[in-house]
């Protein structure tokens, strides 16, 4: 069963399109995420995809039917999609709890179900004034849970917010979906965010679709360095290193390679050699920036006695 179905949707804007010819469709608790760069168009399909904002081409369909646009609707929106815009807003100096009642359709226990999926029981009796930036967004969603959506939409859920606050909006997220029943759309800029979350995830540049797949093919099989470099750090190998690591290689290709792709080993009949140039210390791991054949790569590795001039053997695993 379908839940969600985009079809050839696309919006303009001053004749030209903003996002153009959206395929894709959703099933029921599957977790999707849409990145791409400032710009790329992500909020405009999450707001066509709600019904704020008016298609110019195609069609979306919520279990069946078609969404209305603004200019279709007396009041903008779909009565079971909700749209948590990254703008979100609380009125200030009332109490958190007076503050969710007013939009509640639930029973109490109900609500109180939502308040500790988000983690806001110990909030309530706090003025709206008196909280952190990831306190309010989750009280601003606790808000629009109580309205019973079947479809949650998330405009940049991540942004602002620092890591503490990062896993605990992922955390709830994930509590939604699994013990609420309610899919989820997000977008995100900072799409390395998306890798633990999304079941799927779809690459958007200037309003269009480029990749899309399970978030281990889109990190480990991106399709240009657009794609690549949404999702952390990589290496882009020259045709000459290409060759070095795979013999097999086109005499022209060049490769997109993570870090972490790369592993330092015993000089074998299959090694390629690199010096040393600089060693990072990340908490769990070093990155260590190797000159190979001329070419400056980066390496990610646990191995913590390397230093500046070190000689190394590197051998390269595609996943």
């Amino acid at each position: 069963m379908v839940l969600l179905e985009v079809v050839g949707a696309g919006k303009k804007e001053k004749e030209n399109f903003t996002v153009k010819d959206i395929n894709f469709s959703q099933q029921p608790l599957e977790k999707i995420a849409i990145a791409g760069e400032t710009g790329s168009g992500k909020t405009t399909l999450l707001k066509m995809i709600g019904g704020l904002a008016q298609l110019d081409e195609g069609n979306i369909y919520y279990d069946g039917k078609r969404v209305l646009g603004p200019l279709e609707r007396l009041i903008p929106g779909h009565p079971q999609i909700a749209y948590l815009s990254q703008h979100f807003e609380l009125r200030n100096n009332y109490r958190v709890e007076e503050e969710l009642e007013s939009k509640n359709l639930l029973t109490q226990e109900a609500a109180n179900n939502i308040y500790r999926i988000c983690r806001i029981e110990h909030l309530l009796k706090r003025k709206t004034d008196q909280l952190s930036g990831g306190e309010r967004q989750r009280i601003v969603l606790a808000r629009l849970l109580t309205t019973s959506p079947k479809l949650l939409l998330l405009d940049e859920p991540f942004s602002n917010l620092d890591a503490i606050h990062k896993n605990i909006i992922k955390s709830v997220l994930l509590d939604i979906g699994t013990q609420l029943n309610t899919s989820c759309i997000l977008v995100s800029h900072d799409a390395a965010d998306t890798l633990s979350w999304a079941d799927s995830i779809y690459v958007l540049k200037e309003g269009v679709i480029v990749q899309q797949g399970s978030p281990q093919k889109i990190y480990n099989e991106p399709i240009n360095e657009y794609c690549a470099g949404l999702f952390g750090e990589y290496n882009l190998l020259n045709a000459a290193n290409a060759k070095q690591f795979f013999p097999n290689a086109n005499d022209k290709e060049q490769l997109i390679v993570r870090p972490e792709q790369f592993s330092i080993v015993i000089e074998g009949s299959n090694t390629v050699k690199g010096i040393v140039q600089a060693v990072y210390f990340f908490g769990s791991c070093y990155v260590v920036d190797v000159l190979v054949n001329g070419q400056l790569l980066r390496v990610r590795t646990e191995e913590k006695d390397l230093v500046i001039g070190d000689e190394i053997f590197l051998v390269l695993r595609i996943h």
